[in-house]
């Protein structure tokens, strides 16, 4: 595979995913829209990237468990420090201080998008932008900005992971947990890492209530 297809590759669903975001409406269905295109980017980069012989490393058991565990630890990490209003003043973009000041109704709720809809956010939070975001940030930009030969490029990819993320403070911390795991482990324990951290923290959004995490 030359650079140029590898790039695309692992560019092109994230590009996809933040494009559809700045396109589309904050409602149930266009969420479910993003999700689907961003996965079929996903599934063409990994049929392009068979077909050029590229290397594919399928996490192993251990993997697995390790990438489990720090997304147990991420999640928790994500919302422990909600209930206190410093951290939301000074750690959260936007927020004026109120601790959990969310919006209703929230376009996810499934009173207002329906369960289908719901539960589609969900799936595409855990299982579609965590794959997309592991292959941009810690493969793709990892690399770009010089890997593993320059000292700078794991801390330009965290400040520009946090950067996507209005929870900024804990976003640096849960890519560089995930970051370390993909330079340590691989790329796919890095990717189980962030799925949990997403599916847990969706399920609690959903049993709670909480519809500002999402």
């Amino acid at each position: 595979m030359n650079k140029h297809q590898e790039t695309i590759a692992l560019v092109a669903p994230y590009a996809v995913w933040m494009a559809s975001m700045m396109l589309l409406p904050a409602t149930g269905w266009a969420y479910a829209v993003r999700s689907a295109a961003t996965l079929a980017c996903l599934a063409l980069g990994w049929v392009l990237w068979r077909r050029a012989g590229g290397k594919i490393v399928m996490p192993g058991a251990m993997d697995i468990l390790v990438g489990a565990a720090a997304g147990l630890a991420v999640w928790a990490i994500w919302v422990l420090p909600e209930d206190f209003s410093w951290y939301q003043r000074l750690f959260v973009a936007g927020c004026g201080g109120t601790a959990k000041a969310t919006a209703s109704p929230s376009p996810y709720e499934p009173a207002v998008c329906g369960w289908p809809l719901t539960l589609a956010r969900l799936a595409g939070s855990a299982f579609v932008i965590s794959a997309a975001e592991e292959l941009f940030f810690r493969k793709w930009l990892y690399e770009w900005l010089g890997g593993r030969e320059s000292r700078s490029a794991f801390f330009w990819m965290l400040a520009l992971f946090a950067v996507e993320h209005n929870r900024w403070l804990v976003a640096i911390v849960a890519g560089a947990v995930y970051g370390i795991l993909a330079i340590r482990r691989s790329l796919g324990t890095a990717i189980i890492a962030h799925a949990v951290t997403n599916l847990v923290l969706g399920i609690q959004v959903i049993a709670t209530g909480n519809w500002d995490f999402w």
